[in-house]
């Protein structure tokens, strides 16, 4: 358990590098999240009587809070979206979820299958845990504070944004499939599988993430009384309420929840586009995502600290770093191919899949549900692995990657601007 005074101490610093690091390492080789993970792996190496962060012990405890903060990342994502929602729109994030997710599934259990020697039901699940980019970890390649520009987002940020924010509940159905051939074995489940868990749990999630939405759209800003418009009294964890009951009552009626969260948070944001309550709502589940993000990268620290990576073999590293280096930024490229962003910008959207908590949320579930024949110790070490490198390689990359993308797309507009101005004689 540890030691309960030191726990709240340990805490209260990662509270406090959570509200102090992104303006000191703003524009800087360096994420919040990874300086978490080498704080929380430089305690972990220190003679300290702090929790134990083991996940194979604490499967549900790492579920629940994974969960938590992988729903707070979706609100925060669907409300920083300024670009209404659209066929055309939101074509790169279409092309992303059609193509590169299912593929990339594919393309990681080819690899655990082939090199890691996993039954079909494991490297099924491998796939389907790391397919999925996450919404939290992502926030230096993600689109800002909501503005009233509906042209404000770039299109990597956008792409980024978006796909992070549906493909979280995209993957459930995969994991799903992951868990029925552990269980059954054989073919005889896909039907089912076809109809409930595919189609039935994402229509669902949709429509009451739009019907939520457009309930709490009209409350916030348009309710009859004054007293229950709540946009007019600025409280920003009323955005924590939204998130809580879309993924409520989402769950309830068998839907994917991190859908209708993520689609909630987008129609909220349609409902008053120009309203500055979105900047609160916004601002405040930001924080909370934040302050989750360090507690839980500092238990991650702690895990790869205490030699959770024990169980990891050179072919399991191969494959997470196959997935980052090769597969995703391949078929992302792939996907991104004479749609709306530019060979820089297809290029720049490729690369940064990042991996992270929205992994270790589906794993914790997964091993909760079946007995996929491979160590649980083994999975872990691979998934948590592929996590601290995405944090590693992405990290250290975003902000000049992304300073160097706004820097020539600046210079190119500011070109274009003089060609388009008049000549002084």
């Amino acid at each position: 358990m540890g030691n309960p005074d030191l726990i709240f101490a340990v805490a209260g610093v990662a509270a406090l590098l959570a509200a102090a690091l992104p303006r000191v390492l703003n524009r800087r080789p360096f994420s919040l999240p990874l300086a978490c993970l080498m704080v929380g792996l430089l305690l972990y190496v220190l003679p300290l009587e702090l929790p134990d962060p083991d996940p194979v012990v604490h499967r549900t405890l790492v579920e629940h809070v994974t969960e938590i903060c992988v729903l707070v990342s979706l609100m925060g994502a669907g409300l920083a979206i300024n670009r209404p929602f659209g066929r055309r729109g939101w074509s790169s994030t279409w092309r992303l979820l059609g193509w590169t997710l299912p593929l990339t599934v594919l393309a990681v259990a080819a690899a655990a299958y082939g090199l890691l020697g996993w039954p079909p039901a494991a490297a099924l699940l491998l796939g389907a845990v790391l397919a999925p980019t996450d919404p939290v970890l992502a926030s230096d390649v993600q689109v800002g504070e909501p503005v009233d520009s509906e042209k404000a987002d770039d299109e990597v940020r956008f792409a980024l944004t978006s796909e992070a924010g549906l493909n979280d509940g995209l993957a459930f159905p995969l994991v799903y499939a992951a868990i029925m051939l552990a269980v059954s074995g054989g073919s005889g489940w896909i039907g089912e599988w076809a109809l409930v868990d595919l189609l039935y749990r994402c229509v669902v999630g949709v429509v009451c993430g739009l019907m939520i939405g457009k309930g709490l759209g009209r409350l916030f800003f348009r309710a009859e009384k004054p007293d229950l418009r709540l946009a007019e009294h600025r409280d920003g964890f009323v955005a924590l309420a939204a998130t809580f009951l879309a993924y409520g009552l989402t769950e309830l009626v068998h839907g994917y929840g991190f859908i209708a969260v993520f689609v909630t948070a987008c129609t909220i944001r349609a409902a008053e586009r120009s309203h500055g309550y979105n900047g609160v709502l916004h601002g405040f589940i930001e924080q909370i995502e934040r302050l989750f993000t360090a507690w839980l990268l500092l238990l991650l620290g702690g895990f790869v600290a205490v030699g959770g990576l024990a169980a990891l073999t050179w072919r399991g590293a191969a494959v997470g770093l196959l997935l980052l280096l090769v597969i995703r930024p391949l078929l992302g490229w792939l996907a991104l191919l004479r749609g709306r962003a530019g060979p820089r910008e297809r290029v720049v959207a490729a690369f940064f899949g990042v991996r992270g908590i929205g992994s270790l949320f589906y794993l914790a579930y997964a091993l909760g549900q079946a007995d996929f024949g491979v160590p649980a110790e083994e999975i872990w070490a691979v998934v948590a692995f592929t996590a601290v490198a995405s944090l590693v390689i992405h990290g250290i990359s975003a902000s000049p990657v992304m300073n160097r993308l706004d820097l020539l797309r600046d210079r190119e507009g500011d070109d274009r601007d003089g060609e388009l101005a008049p000549r002084r004689l």
